[in-house]
């Protein structure tokens, strides 16, 4: 008779299966601070991968500044590029923005007025390529009917509620005087 272990064949007919270790004794470092210590260091990876992109995010320079053929040509793109809105800092205009975009746009103002454009055909040029919202001041049509009038509008529907429910209220019940009063 032999005293040896019988051999261990899961699945076997005949064999016999040894218990599968519990999770914790599989993985004895498996518990909070591990989970702690892994949190630490894929923070500690994205921190030192966005780094770099934290190093350039300084505002944008532009390298070279435009140079005018004269004061009149100055004076012209100064207007023009005041009422223009940067497409991407949506409140400020091309002359106030420092985003690299409005530096592109910029340029290209000043090289469509150099290639003997007008002012019109500039703002037009922009719109066709970037839509109404370039402009400050959008032009009265189908599409922005509705913020041209749309707070007049509301408005005289505000001043009609409020005169029908005073004409309602109003007229009918007078406020009885109160001998006991004092002013």
């Amino acid at each position: 008779m032999n005293d040896a272990p019988a051999p261990v064949a899961p699945g076997l007919p005949g064999c016999s299966r040894a218990p599968e270790p519990k999770a914790a004794e599989r993985f004895p470092l498996h518990d909070a601070a591990l989970a702690r210590k892994t949190t630490r260091a894929l923070l500690l990876a994205l921190l030192l991968a966005l780094l770099p992109s934290i190093a350039h995010a300084q505002a944008a320079q532009d390298p070279t500044p435009l140079q005018f053929h004269d004061r009149a040509e100055e004076q012209r793109f100064r207007a023009l590029v005041v009422e223009l809105r940067c497409v991407m800092c949506q409140n400020q205009s091309l002359a106030d923005s420092n985003a690299q975009i409005a530096h592109d746009l910029r340029r290209e103002v000043l090289t469509l007025m150099r290639r003997g454009l007008d002012d019109e055909q500039v703002r037009q040029h922009l719109v066709n390529r970037y839509g109404e919202f370039v402009l400050y001041r959008p032009r009265v049509g189908t599409s922005t009917w509705l913020l041209w009038f749309g707070p007049a509008l509301l408005l005289l529907a505000g001043g009609l509620v409020i005169t029908r429910l005073v004409r309602r209220r109003g007229g009918s019940t007078a406020v009885p005087e109160d001998d006991r009063q004092e002013w």
